[in-house]
């Protein structure tokens, strides 16, 4: 009988192992996926934003938390939506902006959550996907990141701060006198890492 359940452990312990290879293989896979996606719809979307007219792009109006009216200038390329490009020197990335955020979008890129470059308030997450968002908790105070609207006003802001937030704190994340915040979720997926900016140019 000890036998038999030493048998059943081993077996036990054999798929759990497998198991856990698996899902490392998978994120690994999934992740590599993710950048070249990120980088291809860069490509296309720097093409498109040098190429575009006028009556290429969109714009919508929304509302912040207190009222306030404001401007969200967007580019379609390939039946995607973007805002435009962010730059984080630091990591060597240039990633596509998509103008709104989807669980499905956020699969291939990073997206707007709330606000705009223009009006000062601009928030965008991403998955923590190592060329996404996955070393923005490393970022130092002082590390320049520029956005490039699709228009192609040129937004410089500087690293302020790098908080932990609780997934809870929504209005805490999208309020505040903040030119620029970026988020994505924890490793664990317990919280939120936030980084501050403020515009310097």
């Amino acid at each position: 009988m000890k036998k038999v359940i030493g048998r059943i452990l081993i077996v036990i312990g054999i798929l759990l192992m497998i198991g856990a290879l698996s899902l490392y293989l998978y994120n690994r896979y999934d992740a590599e996926r993710a950048a070249t996606a990120s980088i291809e719809a860069e490509e296309k979307l720097t093409d498109a934003m040098t190429s575009a007219v006028g009556s290429e792009y969109s714009l919508s109006v929304e509302t912040d938390e207190d009222g306030n009216a404001y401007s969200v200038v967007s580019l379609d390329v390939d039946g995607d939506s973007y805002i435009g490009v962010l730059s984080i020197p630091s990591f060597g990335l240039e990633l596509p902006v998509l103008s709104e955020w989807s669980y499905a979008g956020l699969k291939n890129s990073p997206a707007r959550y709330t606000g705009s470059a223009s009006a000062g308030n601009l928030v965008i997450c991403a998955h923590n996907y190592e060329r996404h968002f996955g070393n923005i908790k490393d970022l130092d105070i002082g590390a320049e990141i520029t956005f490039t609207d699709v228009t192609g006003t040129v937004y410089e802001y500087e690293v302020i701060e790098v908080e932990t937030l609780q997934p809870t704190a929504i209005s805490e994340m999208i309020t505040g006198d903040w030119d620029l915040t970026l988020f994505t979720c924890t490793r664990s997926g317990q919280a939120r890492v936030t980084v501050r900016c403020q515009l310097i140019k």
